[in-house]
């Protein structure tokens, strides 16, 4: 560990890592590029996310030659945002910038996103003006901007991008949430609205293939409904009480056509049908809110967002 006394820096740059072992190096160099002309005080804080690779290894050696680089190594795999958080609650800087560890955000624009949070934004976030995903990704993120705009009354046309700067304060804030699944986006949503948006071109991925599957992203905007929401429960309750509803009217229709019609055979089909229906949305809302309570039963026997093993 290094016992150096803390440098004085203005910027925390916060990166989390997972599989980029052959990236770091070229981030690490990109960002100290970026920042030279600056006039800025920075620090760059790696979080390993008990990366398979030799992530670890080469986090250790960027910060035996740089200065300005610091390492974090958790215990186990907590996932993007859990890591995030644990190199928010290290940061020293006044400005917390985050981004990704695989070089598609470009460091030249950590400038300009702290000149967006000293003018007197609380958070800046980035808008790419050309998206270098997959077809799948595009619209999973489409889907997630939807879902994000009615579970957390998220501002229409406002892209929670990954990339983002945001004041100390608003740092200092969400680092007090301590649930084992955090949503960093709903989190700085929580604390403000004063929220910038800065346009930069996206950038190809330098080496290999997003650590974000459909499994991943799925898990991700579970985390985002059932967290930081009670948007799915109010929507469970509206759902049964319309199908009591319907029901009741179904069931009247019923009566009535067999006053009417006392020689009409009852159908079995429609019945089946009506069963299999009703089983389905029931179980649907059963697992709704066993996911809301194993998350509470969680959180009450408080387990850990992530565990630091090591710092350098």
């Amino acid at each position: 560990m290094n016992d150096a006394p803390p440098l004085d820096v203005s910027v925390s740059i916060v990166v989390p890592v997972y599989r980029s072992e052959t990236i770091l190096p070229h981030l690490v160099a990109k960002v100290q590029e970026a920042m030279a002309d600056s006039g800025l005080r920075y620090e760059l804080i790696l979080v390993n996310d008990v990366s398979p690779d030799g992530s670890w290894e080469v986090i250790r050696q960027l910060a035996a030659q740089h200065a300005f680089v610091r390492g974090i190594c958790l215990s186990k795999n907590v996932g993007q945002h859990n890591a995030t958080m644990a190199g928010l609650g290290q940061v020293r800087g006044e400005v917390v910038i985050v981004m990704d560890d695989d070089l598609q955000h470009p460091p030249q624009a950590i400038s300009n996103l702290v000149g967006s949070i000293r003018s007197g934004y609380d958070v800046c976030y980035t808008r790419y003006a050309n998206r270098q995903h997959a077809a799948w990704k595009k619209i999973g993120s489409w889907f997630n901007d939807r879902v994000a705009t009615v579970l957390l009354n998220k501002p229409a046309g406002l892209y929670l991008s990954s990339f983002k700067a945001m004041h100390r304060r608003v740092a200092d804030e969400i680092v007090k949430y301590d649930g084992p699944y955090a949503y960093v986006d709903g989190l700085i949503l929580d604390v403000t609205r004063n929220i910038d948006v800065l346009t930069i071109e996206h950038q190809a991925r330098l080496v290999g293939e997003g650590n974000y599957n459909l499994r991943r992203s799925l898990s991700l905007w579970l985390k985002m409904a059932t967290s930081f929401s009670v948007v799915p429960l109010r929507f469970a309750t509206v759902l049964g009480l319309s199908i009591t509803a319907l029901s009741v009217i179904v069931g009247i229709a019923i009566i009535l056509r067999k006053l009417s019609h006392p020689d009409l055979a009852s159908g079995w089909a429609s019945l089946i049908v009506t069963i299999l229906f009703v089983g389905g949305i029931q179980t649907f809302c059963l697992g709704l809110l066993g996911e809301y309570l194993g998350r509470a039963y969680l959180k009450i026997n408080k387990k850990p967002q992530f565990v630091i093993r090591e710092k350098i």
